[in-house]
C-alpha cells in the first residue's frame, strides 16, 4: 500500500531505487512504505544567514533526500549577552530553536569555515541554546556537513563544530565525512548539488543519520 509520500530516490544502473538507509528501513518494516509515512522530521541548521548560502544549499539538498518532513532552523538573533538575558531574559528566536531541537528526532548543521573556524552567527546559536533548563541535544542524531570556497571543503570547521557540540552530548554521526570544496562549482543555477562525488557522501550521510533517528 502507498503512504502517498515521495520517497528520496535515486537512479542507478539498476533503475530507481531508494537512497541507503532509506531502503533498510523500509526492508525492516513490518508495514512497508506505510511505516514510512510515520519517517521521524529533520531540522535543518544552516551557519551562515544569507539566503543564497552555499552551506543553506547544502542543507536543502540533505532535505530533499530525507524520507520525513523538514524545518529550516533561523540563526537570526541577538549576540549573547549576559546583561540582555538578566534584563530581558532568552530572546525568543533562542528559545524557538531550542523548542525546534528538542522536537525534532534529527538534526543536520552545514557550516561556512571562517578564519579556521565555525561561523560566529553558528557559535552564538549555540551559546544561546545552552543558556536556560534543559539541554535538547543530548542523545539527538547530528550529522554535520560544510560548504567552502576554499580546497579543504571546511574541514578545520567540522573539527570546531565537533568540539563545540560534545559538551551537550549529542549522538554525533562521525561520517561518511560531508566537506564541499570549491562550493561555487559544485552547484548548477537552480542551487541543487552537481558533484557525483558529493551526492553520493550527502546520500550516505542523510541515510545513516534517519537510521539513527528511528533505532
Amino acid at each position: 500500500m502507498s503512504s502517498g509520500r515521495i520517497l528520496p530516490t535515486r537512479i542507478g544502473r539498476a533503475g530507481l531505487s531508494l537512497l541507503p538507509g532509506i531502503e533498510r528501513l523500509y526492508r525492516g518494516s513490518d508495514n512497508g512504505l506505510d511505516q514510512l509515512a510515520l519517517m521521524p522530521t529533520l531540522l535543518l541548521i544552516c551557519g551562515a544567514l544569507r539566503q543564497g548560502s552555499l552551506n543553506r544549499k547544502l542543507l536543502v539538498a540533505a532535505g530533499q533526500r530525507w524520507p520525513g518532513d523538514t524545518v529550516m532552523a533561523d540563526l537570526d538573533m541577538p549576540l549573547y549577552n549576559g546583561d540582555i538575558e538578566e534584563a530581558e531574559g532568552i530572546p525568543e528566536a533562542a528559545t524557538r530553536i531550542k523548542r525546534q531541537i528538542e522536537a525534532a528526532d534529527a538534526v543536520a548543521i552545514s557550516t561556512p569555515e571562517y578564519n579556521q573556524s565555525i561561523s560566529g552567527v553558528l557559535k552564538n546559536a549555540l551559546d544561546w541554546v545552552s543558556r536556560g533548563e534543559g539541554n535538547p541535544w543530548r542523545d539527538k542524531p547530528v550529522a554535520i556537513m560544510s560548504a567552502t570556497a576554499g580546497r579543504a571543503g571546511g574541514a578545520r570547521a567540522q573539527y570546531a563544530l565537533r568540539l563545540a557540540l560534545n559538551t551537550f552530548q549529542p549522538r554525533l554521526l562521525t561520517g561518511p565525512e560531508v566537506m564541499v570544496a570549491n562550493a561555487q562549482k559544485e552547484f548548477d543555477s537552480e542551487g541543487r548539488l552537481v558533484g557525483e562525488s558529493y551526492q553520493k557522501a550527502l546520500e550516505a550521510l542523510v541515510g545513516k543519520l534517519a537510521s539513527e533517528a528511528v533505532r
